[in-house]
């Protein structure tokens, strides 16, 4: 039998498209959206922006506000653009908004 260094498996894991590595991009889309609201609202309105999850192209945010929810709306292609050009891949359709 033999064994394999951990960073070879890990590696070998996160370079194929499989349940590992779509989590690891949903991780990076949250992260980067976070920073997305920070940039367009500011630091005082984007934090009241959380994005929850990544599920079917659908980033999913959490408002603390009605109004912020329709800020991030009419700002939603700006958003997705800017996450996914972070990324350098579009795996970002559309934003829901739960406010």
């Amino acid at each position: 039998m033999s064994f394999s260094p951990i960073g070879d498996a890990l590696g070998a894991s996160l370079n194929a498209k499989g349940p590992l590595k779509k989590q690891l991009e949903a991780v990076q889309v949250v992260e980067l959206a976070e920073q997305a609201f920070i940039e367009l609202f500011g630091t005082e309105l984007g934090s009241h922006a959380k994005p929850q999850f990544l599920k079917n192209r659908t980033l999913t945010v959490a408002c603390t506000s009605s109004a912020l929810a329709q800020e991030i709306r009419l700002n939603q292609q700006k958003i997705v653009d800017s996450i996914n050009k972070k990324l350098g891949a579009n795996e970002v359709d559309r934003i829901r908004y739960l406010a």
